[in-house]
């Protein structure tokens, strides 16, 4: 009986875990509110346990905090906060992607070619949801492509904290086209196995995402100063 049950908690458990992030990071749960526990494992039809597990694996990757007599909070960053975080996202993403022309198999290139071709896909339904987690993965499969299970790591705990960011940020759809064409040239480029071109690229890519949501937060801090001025 255990081993047929423990496979199915573990499946719902992550599939709480799954919905949960993807409620903070398409902006669902806005950066600052508090996640109410009882009344999320209601609206995703789970019982506090899975919930609970969701909400402290949130809080360890960066999405959440966990704050004394408050609760668990959405995090929201500071604009310092975001700047220096891509910052430090455009050398990890650079390094990564010069270790990966080096290091990419074959077979890794065709997954990216076939990632690549769906989220092209979705841009051009203008599907958000759908082009952000195939982006994603593009992200997550050239790391792995490095071959640097250090750097993976890393890359995966400090991205968390501006994933909700980058997922906004996407709603322009000049820069929006822009950064599906830099995609492309980072594919040109390992299919080419250039590295210091592929690093320039991605670095260059990340400054242009990081200088999209500085504009998108300060525009949404004059509208939100202007709105208490009227009050």
């Amino acid at each position: 009986m255990v081993a047929i049950e423990q496979p199915n908690s573990q499946n719902l458990h992550e599939a709480t875990f799954q919905k949960l992030r993807s409620l903070l990071v398409e902006g669902k749960i806005a950066p600052g509110s508090k996640l109410n526990e009882r009344e999320l494992a209601e609206s995703l039809n789970v019982s506090r346990t899975p919930m609970r597990e969701a909400i402290r694996r949130l809080a360890a990757d960066g999405l959440v905090e966990l704050i004394a007599n408050r609760g668990a909070i959405a995090v929201q960053l500071s604009l310092e906060d975001v700047i220096h975080t891509f910052d430090v996202i455009a050398d990890l993403e650079g390094f990564s992607c010069e270790l990966a022309a080096n290091n990419i198999s074959d077979a890794a290139l065709s997954e990216l070619e076939a990632l690549q071709y769906e989220m092209m896909a979705s841009y051009a339904r203008r599907d958000l949801s759908s082009y952000y987690k195939l982006n994603l993965r593009i992200h997550h499969l050239i790391n792995q492509a490095a071959n640097n299970s250090v750097l993976s790591r890393l890359f995966t705990q400090v991205n968390a904290r501006i994933e909700a960011l980058r997922f906004r940020s996407n709603q322009d759809g000049v820069k929006w086209e822009k950064a599906v064409e830099e995609h492309q040239e980072m594919l040109n480029a390992l299919k080419a196995r250039d590295a210091a071109r592929m690093r320039k690229i991605m670095i260059q890519h990340v400054m242009n995402k990081r200088d999209v949501v500085v504009q998108l937060l300060k525009s949404e801090a004059e509208i939100k100063d202007a709105e208490i001025t009227k009050l």
